[in-house]
């Protein structure tokens, strides 16, 4: 390992003298033990190396300018701040560079310093900016977002040329949603400083009519959480109802007004769970700190819901059944671009599913399934009484299944194309039932749509004069429709056990899969800590 650092040296070294020749000053005098002392330092890391070579090795933050000065000033204030985005504040330690500045004393103590400076400016920059995860998908192999960072050498070169404190307020996400998630993050730790809730609810059923100590520690939990004014009454009674109606639009339960198990459950949850469910939500947040697109659909998968927003503004809202909490039917998270929809789609069975489930069931009985077609390899139909099933094994099947269109078909009657290597998309589904479910966990990993037919005519009205009738009058043909969408759609399925409301409460939902408290734990891992707020 030491002869790569060594060979990285010499050049970083042999480039410095070189570009002091080429100026026309003898290289005895250019060359200075902090300049050297920056070229040793920065050897081992390529950006900061082009970074200083490009400046002919001149400092960033240690000169006696009055923009160096700027540049540590704000930084030092940025690093201040770090508690305030959830970032591990004890990763920067700006109290130790306050003291390293103070006591540098030789060229090359403060060449050493110029370097350590823009690790840590780097190292900030990426975890505000981006994440602090290095690799989500290492946390959860269903995490498989391409993180947009960003280009080290860039983030040195902007804070050269532009207003430092300009610099670091544009590092942290500027979407409202972030903005939302760090206000009801200072709320929550004030909150924890000031002791939580109160008592949990001891109860596995409250309901109208119902009186006693135990309504009144419920009454007492939903005044501390805002969702009662404060009174003395021991009774569930109207006004009571109407809060926990609330409290279970605004966590996602089955509104009924009764205070039953899942509701009590989710009431006793505490102020340090909510509060971690909001450091992870900035996370992720970070995570998308990208040009998300004017009109865009966004799939929430703890929230079981589909919309279509257009400039920061939810046009259109529908139900959506996500994939099962199974190790190979989880839908994954990540971005991409919507190009078409299929009316009247044919299903092609994915080979997973088709080996897994419908080969036994053909091996028990070769007319199970009798829905889909057995294609061989050159695309023809086979008569299942030619196959002999049982010879088969799941590595071996050589047939395709295929489901022709039909309002029977498994995709309904329209699908909605991002084309992707994880083989999800959006799709009608003849299994309305499911979307009366509070938790709409069901699906082999694609995302199945309660007002399909609604979401196509919203897309296509950009594009057509009359989206219904275009639409319908395909479907009526009974033939498998590709509709090219004009402008393509970004797609972001994202994961969000907190999220915010322009106007109302911080919304809160199950942990569905696990991530969010896998990522948790990394998270603490890398250093970030609750604080409680006293005073």
């Amino acid at each position: 390992m030491a002869q790569p650092r060594v060979a990285r040296l010499v050049v970083a070294l042999a480039a410095y003298f070189i570009a002091a020749t080429l100026i026309g000053a003898p290289a005895t005098a250019q060359v200075t033990a902090f300049k050297q002392a920056v070229a040793e330092a920065a050897s081992d890391d390529e950006a900061i190396a082009a970074f200083y070579r490009g400046r002919n090795y001149e400092p960033l933050w240690t000169g006696d300018g009055s923009r160096d000065r700027q540049r540590r000033r704000a930084f030092l204030r940025a690093l201040n701040s770090a508690g305030d985005h959830a970032l591990p504040v004890n990763r920067y330690r700006p109290d130790e560079i306050r003291a390293m500045l103070r006591d540098v004393r030789t060229p090359r103590e403060r060449g050493a310093l110029e370097v350590d400076l823009s690790r840590r400016y780097l190292r900030f920059s990426r975890d505000l900016q981006t994440g602090i995860i290095d690799n989500p998908r290492r946390v959860d192999s269903g995490i498989v977002r391409q993180i947009p960072r960003r280009d080290r050498v860039e983030l040195l070169q902007t804070l050269a040329t532009r207003s430092p404190n300009a610099v670091f307020r544009s590092l942290a996400p500027r979407t409202p949603e972030y903005t939302r998630l760090m206000a009801e993050k200072e709320r929550m730790e004030r909150l924890l400083g000031r002791g939580g809730w109160g008592p949990n609810v001891a109860a596995s059923k409250l309901e109208p009519g119902d009186s006693g100590d135990r309504v009144v520690t419920l009454r007492n939990r939903l005044i501390a959480m805002g969702y009662m004014r404060r009174n003395a009454s021991t009774r569930f009674d109207g006004a009571m109802q109407q809060a926990v109606q609330q409290f279970q639009i605004d966590h996602g339960l089955t509104p009924d007004g009764v205070a039953g198990e899942g509701t009590i459950r989710e009431l006793n949850k505490s102020v340090e769970d909510r509060l971690q469910s909001i450091v992870v939500a900035m996370e992720r947040e970070r995570w998308l700190n990208r040009d998300r697109g004017d009109r865009h659909v966004l799939v929430n998968l703890t929230d079981f819901t589909a919309k279509i927003i257009d400039n920061g503004r939810v046009t259109f809202e529908t139900r959506s059944v996500v994939g099962a909490n199974d190790s190979d039917r989880r839908s994954p998270e990540f971005s991409d671009v919507m190009e078409h929809m299929v009316i009247n789609p044919t299903w092609n069975v994915p080979r997973s599913i088709a080996v897994k489930e419908y080969l036994p069931q053909m091996q028990r009985n070769r007319n199970a399934a009798g829905h889909l077609r057995l294609i061989d390899r050159r695309g023809r139909v086979v008569n299942r009484a030619n196959v002999d099933f049982t010879q088969y094994t799941a590595r071996t099947f050589p047939f395709d299944l295929k489901q022709p269109p039909s309002n029977r078909n498994a995709l309904g009657q329209v699908k909605f194309m991002f084309p992707n290597q994880y083989n999800i998309y959006l799709h009608d589904t003849p299994a309305q039932n499911l979307f009366a479910r509070e938790v709409r966990a069901f699906s082999h990993g694609c995302i199945r749509l309660n007002d399909p037919f609604d979401f196509a005519y919203a897309l296509l009205a950009r594009q057509v004069s009359n989206p219904q009738t275009f639409f319908q009058e395909r479907l009526g043909t009974g033939r498998e429709t590709f509709v090219e969408l004009e402008k393509q759609v970004p797609v972001h399925l994202i994961y969000r056990t907190a999220f915010t409301q322009a106007k109302g409460r911080t919304n809160y939902r199950r942990d569905i899969y696990g991530r969010d408290a896998r990522i948790w734990n990394a998270l603490s891992d890398a250093g970030v800590a609750l604080r409680a707020v006293r005073g």
